[in-house]
């Protein structure tokens, strides 16, 4: 909202929102880089210590300018709260830890990322919740998986690195069907191409590492939602087991998310562009982009989302030897398993990315041994395609 109370727009949003200048009148968004504060009475202190007086503590659960990276998400994501943390995953384990005890389930698309797999099978696993993996565009596959005890339903649309798109209504009355939680990660879209609150998630998480920074130069992690759910279940798990943000990330992921919806448009564009050059590619088997005509959900994706995102995947034809081909004759792609940067990178995500789930996983997932992911950047797409052919036409 403007000083007069009055709506602002996306781009405003983006620049304006989570300021508070200090008493020296700064411009640009203040740094600050101390792990504690001073108080000026031990009442006061006592006060803030008990939640009593609002007011900053400690930098492992309040810093200002973490707190302004937090408001400035928020108010894109349309939420009411948000909580920043260290990365995207401490952000999902922070969400888990909070809402979730020993006998609970989740219930997720097959289709996720590697490391979110590893973390529901291997570490939740320990501490007894439960996780069912589903095909996460039938709505049908979830209600059936809902049995008693499901507390989350997961999902990532578009999903890494296939990016299936799911119906963001009929989830929500899946999940709420079923008295759990939809919890939508929403790196790859970011606020800028996609609002899941609006379309009835109840969580969004973030790996700020990506677009929402879009330079690759700091890790960093969010999750918003309603203040019932964010600030009073998933604050006091980050305030004591302090998966949190430094200042010095919130304050460069606050300088990322002013460009967010010009890097992600342009991002998207050449995405497009070049998917429509694989999709034409004799070598191509079949390129996975959500609003290609040959997309199993491009009319849901059209719907969902301002555009398609930065992610193409494509199958190569002859399986892994002929994919790392494409891979080691690349000049200018960076090789690496990044995304949401300003330079193009490429990976072979049944070696990376979800190298290690098991091959039965993979399968499931739909990751087989030819598929290679780009993470489009802001180059010329004449550049990316001219190094894509190097591999692809030898």
């Amino acid at each position: 909202m403007g000083e007069g109370g009055e709506s602002l727009d996306f781009d405003t949003r983006a620049v304006r929102a989570g300021v508070a200048r200090t008493h020296f009148n700064e411009h640009s968004e203040a740094l600050f880089l101390t792990s504690s504060f001073v108080f000026d009475s031990a009442a006061q202190a006592a006060a803030r210590f008990a939640g009593e007086e609002a007011g900053f503590v400690y930098s492992r659960f309040s810093n200002p300018t973490v707190t302004a990276f937090q408001e400035r998400l928020a108010a894109l994501e349309e939420a009411e709260a948000c909580v920043a943390t260290a990365s995207g995953m401490s952000a999902i384990l922070a969400c888990c830890m909070a809402l979730l005890k020993s006998g609970d389930r989740i219930v997720s698309s097959s289709s996720i990322f590697g490391a979110t797999v590893q973390l529901f099978t291997n570490v939740l696993a320990r501490f007894g919740v439960e996780t069912a993996f589903v095909d996460g565009t039938d709505p049908a596959a979830g209600r059936a998986a809902g049995r008693p005890g499901t507390k989350l339903v997961f999902r990532e649309p578009p999903s890494n690195p296939l990016t299936e798109v799911f119906a963001g209504a009929a989830l929500a009355e899946v999940a709420h069907e079923a008295g759990a939680l939809l919890v939508v990660d929403n790196c790859l879209c970011t606020p800028a191409l996609q609002l899941p609150l609006a379309l009835g998630a109840d969580v969004v998480i973030h790996s700020a590492t990506k677009y929402l920074d879009g330079q690759g130069r700091v890790l960093g992690g969010a999750v918003l939602g309603r203040k019932e759910i964010v600030t009073g279940a998933v604050f006091p798990f980050l305030r004591t087991a302090g998966p949190s943000l430094s200042p010095f990330n919130a304050w460069v992921l606050l300088k990322g998310l002013e460009t967010l919806r010009l890097r992600m448009e342009a991002h998207s564009a050449a995405a497009f562009e070049l998917a429509r050059w694989l999709e034409a590619h004799p070598r191509v088997a079949r390129v996975h982009y959500p609003f290609l005509e040959s997309h199993p959900q491009r009319a849901l994706a059209k719907r969902q989302q301002r555009a398609g995102g930065a992610i193409v995947s494509f199958d190569v034809r002859g399986g892994r030897e002929a994919a790392w081909r494409v891979i080691d004759a690349t000049r200018m792609i960076s090789i690496t398993a990044n995304l949401g940067d300003t330079k193009s990178t490429i990976t072979h995500p049944g070696t990376t990315t979800h190298g290690r789930i098991s091959a039965e996983a993979r399968a499931a997932a739909g990751i087989g041994e030819g598929l290679l992911r780009v993470a489009v950047g802001l180059e010329s797409v004449e550049d990316l395609k001219r190094d894509l052919a190097r591999g692809l036409d030898a």
